[in-house]
């Protein structure tokens, strides 16, 4: 994966976190995801198609989550509030969605959101392409945010893209 394609989204996690959840971003050194990774508790997925391939994962521990999806809803949601993970879902849409306004040349679709809540989990690597992790902290504590993508893999055009087969187009 090419580290250039990175940047755009230490920018976008920040001005999200910034302006939607009103908490300020501190970015570490981004890192090549290994194997043996820390596992997470609540994770927000967005896939990419069209002249890009690949996702972005936001992780976080389920408190942090807990803090990050309150203060973006203005009101306390707890894990098993009916709207939790559609707030996770949302922060993880428009890191991307961001994001993808700085690849300007290319035609990049992003997916509807996936997150997955559970007691400790891996939201593993791609064989093809490994993610780089960007560590994120703020007031309420640590993320994570995992890129990996590839411009120029096209997809196959006699299949839907995520997104399409998600809403029925």
């Amino acid at each position: 994966m090419d580290v250039r394609l990175i940047n755009p989204f230490v920018k976008s996690v920040k001005r999200v976190f910034e302006t939607m959840v009103h908490v300020n971003m501190t970015v570490g050194k981004p890192f090549v995801k290994p194997d043996d990774c820390e596992p997470s508790e609540v994770s927000g997925i967005i896939g990419f198609s069209g002249d890009a391939a690949g996702c972005v994962v936001i992780s976080f521990s389920k408190d942090v989550a807990v803090a990050a999806a309150s203060k973006f809803a203005g009101m306390e949601i707890a894990a098993d509030h009916p709207d939790f993970s559609d707030a996770i879902g949302e922060l993880a849409n428009m890191v991307a969605g961001n994001a993808k306004m700085e690849f300007t040349d290319v035609n990049i679709r992003i997916s509807l959101p996936s997150v997955v809540i559970g007691d400790s989990f891996v939201v593993s690597n791609s064989k093809s392409s490994p993610r780089i992790v960007i560590p994120c902290e703020c007031e309420l504590g640590k993320l994570f945010v995992e890129v990996g993508m590839e411009i120029g893999k096209k997809e196959n055009k006699g299949a839907a893209s995520s997104t399409e087969a998600a809403v029925g187009v």
